[in-house]
């Protein structure tokens, strides 16, 4: 590919960049690079709300210009419940853990995508291929005509951020296929008010680590003001997802509360080995798998990896190279790789059945991993400034795995 300069309005045949996607990562990718100047089209299916908690750190709101009143309940305290009904509150401390409403937060990214000048479309990608002249050509079905007619359109460059079962990653990059992925579905329910009696806080995430609810994962319960996400996730194909939600709903006296919708999808939980294909398609969000394991947390994730699959299509339009495209997926590693490889940890070991789980919770209780916990999470990376509380909590790990703390 040579360099290129911004493709003008009136050549409606060639775009420089389709995203196909229009979440998180790919609402992002398409405002960064149409605000570079680039010609940018934004292919989303619609009528969509993924199963999703909401949660968002503080750090999302600075690194992406949201703003606050995005944000529809401001959480102060992360409970977690063990196996036997043990609980542990852990103080979010001088920060907060926002809530988002997916619906609305989502389409207010596409609609700031297309503010910065990109074309939005309703379709459905299916297959892509080449033309004559090399330049990759996306076949979608058009959302809005009323049979469905399928329709193509050309770029020089495509970002898959098309979900964690990628139609685009499946036909274009190796091995996606083999992705790991929790099942996930979640109610949303109007929050209780006062006079309802329920087991809920409005400014309260609870996490329940119980086999009953999730085997292999955690259930939930996450105020979104107005509204509350009631689910649950696991690696176990078969398990009964919605009987999990209707028990946990029945436990904490949400099963009075209207319900407003049901969703289920499935959610990676570990980044793909390859993201690009070397050539003229990187994959962003989901469809790249970074969600982070053992918490689920993916929004920022999504929005910061559709920012480098932006910055390295930019770097190809601009130079020619190919190669920059790997670009994408090493420094998303190099900032949250050692992240994602302790909750991997994390999560392979703790929650592997109720015992772990609820040593787990016992170590949870300690002041050293709270503090760090949330130290980590608001800055969305290591913490490497206190060592001499990762070295007690070193420690305190070890005993529980040897037996000699108690849960």
């Amino acid at each position: 590919m040579s360099p290129s300069s911004p493709t003008t309005a009136a050549d409606r045949d060639l775009y420089d960049v389709i995203v196909v996607g229009a979440g998180p990562a790919g609402s992002t990718a398409a405002h960064d690079l149409a605000k570079a100047g680039r010609s940018v089209l934004l292919l989303d299916r619609g009528g969509r709300v993924k199963p999703c908690g909401g949660a968002v750190p503080p750090q999302l709101l600075r690194d992406f210009d949201v703003p606050e009143s995005l944000l529809v309940a401001h959480i102060d305290t992360a409970r977690i419940i063990s196996p036997t009904w043990r609980t542990v509150d852990i103080p979010v401390g001088n920060g907060f853990v926002g809530m988002v409403d997916r619906e609305v937060f989502d389409e207010w990214l596409r609609v700031r995508a297309t503010t910065a000048g990109v074309e939005r479309r309703i379709g459905t990608f299916t297959t892509f291929t080449r033309g004559e002249d090399g330049v990759p050509v996306i076949q979608y079905t058009d959302g809005k005509s009323r049979h469905g007619e399928s329709r193509q359109v050309r770029a020089r460059m495509v970002i898959g951020a098309d979900g964690a079962l990628s139609p685009v990653a499946r036909q274009c990059i190796p091995y996606a296929h083999k992705a790991k992925h929790v099942f996930a579905y979640h109610e949303i329910v109007k929050s209780p008010v006062a006079g309802q009696e329920a087991n809920f806080g409005a400014a309260r995430c609870d996490v329940y680590y119980q086999a009953p609810l999730s085997p292999d994962f955690y259930a939930w319960v996450f105020p979104h003001g107005a509204t509350t996400s009631i689910g649950t996730g696991t690696l176990q194909k078969g398990f009964g997802l919605k009987d999990a939600v209707s028990k946990l709903r029945a436990e904490t006296g949400l099963d009075k509360v209207e319900t407003i919708r049901k969703e289920g999808a499935p959610i990676p939980i570990k980044p793909l080995p390859q993201w690009d294909n070397g050539r003229d398609v990187v994959l962003a969000g989901d469809a790249a798998g970074v969600v982070a394991p053992a918490s689920g947390e993916g929004i920022f994730y999504a929005m910061t990896g559709g920012r480098f699959a932006a910055q390295a299509v930019e770097e190809v339009l601009a130079t020619g190279n190919a190669r920059a495209l790997r670009l994408a997926r090493k420094r998303f590693m190099r900032m949250h790789g050692p992240v994602f490889a302790v909750l991997d940890i994390m999560q392979t070991f703790w929650y592997r059945n109720d015992n772990r789980r609820e040593r787990f919770v016992a170590i949870c209780r300690d002041r050293d991993v709270q503090e760090l916990t949330f130290d980590g999470y608001m800055n969305k990376q290591l913490v490497k400034a206190k060592p001499m509380a990762h070295v007690r909590i070193f420690f305190k790990n070890l005993a529980h795995l040897t037996g000699l703390a108690t849960a």
